[in-house]
């Protein structure tokens, strides 16, 4: 087992600010999820704290001993550091047996050969492979190919393990069957994991603690599953834990109304003074009725899930989801149908600040009008140069040559257009178009992108 402490760390691309001055603890043994939408920085944390890559600032400690620390340039090589790691794609070779994919980490390390045997298929045991070590990967399915990336980061035996995204690649049911066996089998190892993703059900399953990062590398939140979910520090983690409603309350001398409405706010009465307030709630926090006191709604769509029926409501020309359980509905009459009356009622809330949600704005828009080192901003990129008619306002990409390379980039994040038409609009790039133009192949945008990354364009 191992505990990580990481302080003070800042990271930079160019312009582009990912980390700055980030604190983070993770304790002996525990499963710790960094959860942050995608680009915010969550793999590049990991990557620094496995060795790929080096901070601007601050430093890493594993088990108290500094692997990484910017002031005194200390760099400890990641064969070194007693990680192991599972990437997003698997990265098992193909060539490869299972027992070879498994086994290599031993042979760099020059083990020998009995304990490296044994060792390795200790190792396919554990992951549920044992008897399947001759087989290539190309006769396995995707999550046993997921089984033999993660029994090779185990068969070090490390005292910590770095997951990133590993479950992205897998479809609905593996993913939940191999989200629960991860679980399981770091509990019985009893080893520390990092585990890094952007699923928010993977992370309230499998997490001892969960560390909530925003787009700008911030962490705004880190709880238990439990503390994350039902006391969210703000709206941006209570938008990030799932579907949400947001209802604006606004004061009205002693009373409460929806928004600018004249419709009296008939829910329980906030605590809080502020003017103007957003009620949050979850679909399953909502009780429904035909009549009766609560809020007068609408229904706009109901759908029948099976267990569940989810329901659509107009409240005061504010869209709100609602899911109730099928028995409940059967046994309560609450079999609604479009159009139909109802009365809406709330189980529990999360108040927030209504200027920073005020008329669907989201956190993030919100920051972005303060100084955070983020602007969300676009640019067109044409054979390494940047073009300057480019129209940030509607995207629209001015017309090319035939065969012109180009890139769009938004947010800072540099996005080729495999199969674009030269002229045609961003947003319906991939789209049918002139024949001529069309951007060359994937592999070719990848290795420009990252060409021009290097070059800090």
């Amino acid at each position: 087992m191992a505990n990580v402490r990481i302080t003070g760390l800042s990271k930079r691309y160019g312009a582009r600010q990912v980390h700055s001055s980030l604190d983070l603890e993770i304790a002996d043994g525990e499963c710790y999820t960094l959860l942050g939408p995608s680009g915010c920085g969550k793999t590049v944390l990991m990557r620094m704290i496995a060795g790929f890559e080096a901070p601007d600032e601050g430093s890493i400690a594993i088990d108290g001993g500094v692997v990484a620390d910017a002031r005194t340039g200390v760099s400890v090589s990641p064969d070194r550091r007693g990680i192991g790691m599972v990437f997003q794609d698997y990265a098992v070779w193909p060539h490869m047996s299972v027992f070879d994919n498994v086994a290599y980490p031993l042979k760099i390390g020059r083990v020998a050969l009995d304990a490296r045997r044994a060792r390795t298929l200790a190792a396919i045991g554990q992951v549920g492979l044992a008897g399947l070590d001759a087989r290539l990967p190309s006769q396995l399915s995707g999550g046993q190919q997921q089984r033999v990336a993660l029994a090779r980061a185990l068969v070090s035996e490390p005292r910590l393990l770095l997951l990133d995204e590993p479950l992205n690649n897998l479809d609905a049911n593996l993913r939940e069957e191999m989200r629960f066996e991860i679980r399981a089998l770091q509990k019985k190892l009893g080893i520390t994991v990092l585990f890094v993703t952007h699923d928010q059900e993977i992370a309230l399953a499998i997490a001892d603690r969960i560390a909530v990062m925003d787009a700008t590398g911030r962490l705004r939140q880190v709880g238990t599953p439990e503390e994350i979910y039902d006391s969210p520090a703000d709206d941006f983690v209570f938008r990030f834990l799932g579907v949400t409603n947001l209802l604006p309350v606004t004061r009205d001398g002693a009373a409460w109304r929806l928004g600018d409405t004249r419709e009296p706010w008939t829910g329980p009465p906030p605590a809080r003074t502020d003017a103007r307030l957003v009620a949050g709630f979850r679909p399953g926090d909502v009780a429904l009725s035909r009549e009766g006191p609560g809020l007068p709604g609408t229904v706009r769509r109901a759908s029948f899930l099976g267990a569940r029926f989810d329901y659509l409501i107009d409240v005061a020309g504010t869209p709100v989801r609602a899911d109730l359980p099928s028995h409940d509905c059967l046994a309560r009459g609450l079999l609604f149908a479009e159009g139909d009356p109802c009365r809406v009622n709330f189980h529990a809330l999360q108040w927030f600040d209504g200027s920073a949600v005020a008329a669907g704005r989201t956190s993030q828009e919100a920051e972005a009008s303060l100084d955070l080192n983020w602007r969300p901003r676009a640019e067109l990129v044409v054979d390494g140069t940047l073009n300057p008619d480019f129209s940030q306002v509607d995207l629209d990409v001015p017309q090319l040559a035939g065969n012109t390379r180009f890139a769009l980039s938004l947010s800072e994040k540099r996005r080729f257009l495999p199969g674009a038409a030269a002229g045609c609009r961003g947003d319906r790039a991939g789209g049918s178009g002139a024949a001529a133009g069309r951007v060359p192949g994937t592999r070719e945008a990848q290795a420009r992108a990252q060409a021009d990354r290097c070059r800090g364009r």
